[in-house]
């Protein structure tokens, strides 16, 4: 059952949450083949920000062992920093722009291409400081295998953190079927559907097809980001259950923005919100509770928010396992692009999650 009171605004929960201005309505390139294999993907912002930093770090140190002084070693810094940057900036553009083209190629030439894009990029840098007068005698040589050299390191770092989400995924993946499957869930469902064989067969079918349906989802080990579109889908699975179980105490408002479909999460990452608004929301409370599910996009941004009234005197529902859970999947799928924020105001505890398009 839906609810029409309109019970909470926006604009009423986390008021104290800066609103992340709207980018460009654009999308990151994709379109990679979806047997191929990509070792490391340069067209994120988190690494666009992690591979400048290392390589204003790295010329700093190199340079502070030419350097007589601080002085010195600042007009250094400035003087390779006008050919590093570019050629940073150079090298991650030509990653992303290849990107397609990379994930085509074994692991291999993949690194190989990396190290040699790495290289034309030193080698760039070295050009732009020739070009404008600032170095007299260009390395041309030490550039170009410095260029080499960074490159390496940036995708050796970047398959590692590929890598070490694998275990990351496992365990949290694990926790997250631990607090999702109680056993006092599935038996209340299958104890409702016992209840409606005889009164509604029809609904009762329909029930134990929903519980069908969410288990299959919660069982799947592929572990493949999934769109917002299937998350909505099986919350609105699980929903369904539990409108059997609570009735009128359960009221839901779902705000869909259709352009926010095609958005990408973690598997199983919004049942979770869902059940933990359910939980702390409608069972301790005999008048029952106020869930609203919504997503909206903004410009490459989508806001999705799950809020729901808690009962009088209760405190904060996020510091369970599900929702450190959930930070920490969006976290290893988003990196700095996906935000997570939770917070209860006036007796609306909200949950508000922000993804790349």
């Amino acid at each position: 059952m839906e609810s029409k009171s309109g019970f909470m605004k926006d604009t009423q929960i986390l008021s104290a949450f800066q609103e992340m201005p709207a980018g460009p309505d654009s999308r990151p390139l994709d379109g990679v083949p979806a047997d191929a294999v990509l070792v490391f993907d340069a067209c994120q912002t988190g690494v666009v920000l992690r591979a400048v930093l290392f390589v204003e770090v790295c010329a700093g140190v190199g340079v502070a062992f030419a350097s007589r002084d601080v002085v010195d070693w600042v007009v250094r810094l400035a003087l390779v920093t006008g050919g590093a940057l570019p050629a940073a900036l150079a090298w991650l553009l030509l990653a992303c722009l290849t990107k397609r083209l990379l994930a085509r190629l074994v692991p291999t030439l993949q690194y190989a291409v990396a190290v040699l894009l790495g290289a034309l990029s030193g080698l760039y840098g070295c050009t732009l400081l020739a070009w404008t007068g600032l170095m007299v005698n260009p390395p041309w040589v030490a550039s170009g295998l410095s260029g080499a050299l960074l490159s390496a390191l940036l995708v050796a770092a970047l398959v590692m953190r590929s890598k070490g989400q694998m275990p990351a995924h496992t365990s949290a993946r694990l926790a997250e079927l631990q607090s999702r499957i109680r056993p006092h869930f599935l038996f209340n469902t299958l104890n409702s559907a016992i209840a409606l064989v005889r009164a509604e067969p029809a609904r009762a079918e329909a029930l134990l097809e929903d519980l069908s349906d969410l288990f299959r989802e919660a069982l799947n080990d592929s572990g493949e980001p999934v769109r917002l579109a299937q998350e909505i889908e099986l919350a609105q699975r699980y929903l369904a259950i539990e409108q059997v179980r609570f009735g009128e105490r359960l009221r839901v408002q779902w705000a869909l923005d259709p352009a926010a479909d095609d958005a990408k999460l973690p598997p199983l990452l919004l049942q979770p919100l869902v059940e933990n608004a359910v939980r702390h929301g409608v069972e301790p409370c005999a008048l029952g509770a106020d869930v609203r599910i919504s997503t909206q996009r903004r410009g490459s941004i989508v806001v999705i928010k799950v809020t729901n009234t808690v009962p009088n005197g209760q405190g904060e529902q996020g510091q369970g396992l599900a929702l450190r859970n959930v930070r920490e999947r969006l976290a290893l799928l988003h990196d700095v692009q996906g935000q997570f924020r939770s917070g209860l105001k006036d007796g609306v505890y909200q949950v508000r999650i922000e993804v790349p398009l």
